[in-house]
This record gives C-alpha cells, sequence and structure tokens, in this order.
C-alpha cells in the first residue's frame, strides 16, 4: 500500500505564524499528490481583503467568525478529496475549531519551530496583524503552544521544507500514535 494511503485525509498542519505552513502544505501535498489548501487564502478570497484589513476594520472576534466558517467548508471538500490543509497560525488554538478538527478524522501536525527562529522569520513581514514587537510575539506563541501541543503528532520544522514535508510523510505513514491531547 503506498505512503499516501496510510495517511488519513485530511492533514491539517498547525503552528505559529512563520513556522511554515503554507510551503511545507504545498511541497507535502505535491509530493503525496493531494490537493492543498490554506486557510488564510481561504479567508481573504472569501472577505475579499487581506488578513490584516480584516482584523483592522472589523476586529479579531469577526475574523475568528469568518476563520471558522471557512475551516468547517474546507474540511467538508476534504471529505471528498485527499487535502493537505495549511491553518492559520491561532486556528489550533481556538476552542471552536477543534472539535472539526478532531471529527474531520484526519491527522493533525504542529510544525515545531524554536522561537528564536519565527521571530526571525517573521520579523520583516508587515501582514502579521498580531505581530507587534518580539515581547508580544513570544507571549502569543506561549500562550498558543500548549493547543499545538495537543496535535497528533509534532515535527521538527526549523529546516528546508522540503526535508520538513519528508518527515512529515515518515512521522504520519507510520500509523496514529496515542497524544497526549486530541488528534
Amino acid at each position: 500500500m503506498a505512503e499516501r494511503e496510510l495517511i488519513p485525509s485530511p492533514l491539517v498542519l498547525a503552528g505559529f505564524m512563520g513556522s511554515g505552513k503554507t510551503t511545507v502544505g504545498r511541497l507535502l501535498a505535491q509530493r503525496l499528490g493531494w490537493r492543498f489548501c490554506d486557510l488564510d487564502e481561504r479567508i481573504e478570497a472569501a472577505a475579499g481583503t487581506t488578513i490584516a484589513a480584516i482584523f483592522a476594520q472589523r476586529g479579531e472576534a469577526a475574523y475568528r467568525g469568518l476563520e471558522h466558517q471557512e475551516l468547517v467548508q474546507a474540511l467538508g471538500a476534504a471529505r471528498t478529496r485527499r487535502t493537505v490543509l495549511a491553518l492559520g497560525g491561532g486556528t489550533f488554538a481556538q476552542p471552536a475549531n477543534r472539535e472539526p478538527i478532531r471529527a474531520a478524522g484526519g491527522s493533525t501536525v504542529f510544525l515545531e519551530v524554536p522561537i528564536e527562529l519565527l521571530l526571525q522569520r517573521c520579523a520583516g513581514i508587515a501582514n502579521r496583524p498580531l505581530f507587534r514587537d518580539a515581547h508580544s510575539f513570544r507571549a502569543l506563541y506561549e500562550q498558543r503552544l500548549p493547543f499545538y501541543r495537543q496535535a497528533a503528532w509534532t515535527v521538527d520544522a526549523a529546516g528546508e521544507p522540503a526535508a520538513v514535508a519528508e518527515r512529515i510523510v515518515e512521522a504520519v505513514s507510520r500509523g496514529p500514535r496515542a497524544p497526549a491531547g486530541e488528534h
């Protein structure tokens, strides 16, 4: 049986901003021959504007409502076509999103990257509405980390994206593990 058949769909990538969810997700989908879905791109398409603009004009609560709606639709579409789904940085930490992700029956992977590397990756990017300064960045990371750790798998995502994608395939194709939290 091919390894891609061993991996439950959707393959959901969670992690902090700058962890490589989109970059690795695209490579992973290509490697597996699956569809790729980026939740942030879905949200921007549905809103007709950027995530930063949604935060600025409508606030975080409106953004989170739209995020949940698009997540549920993306998970629904993944029922008919094997999908790698890259979440937004805060999606996995939102209580309303955990049950739909769990119920989708796929695999959740936390892309773990050291905080200093995340800071380097995100420092010059202006379109991250929750990145104001290093102190708030670190605080938000620490707040979300316990939720990320509930993913079924944790993969070191500090290296080259293609190598990270391979690590995910290797880990997830070995079969389910008993995570501390939810899948």
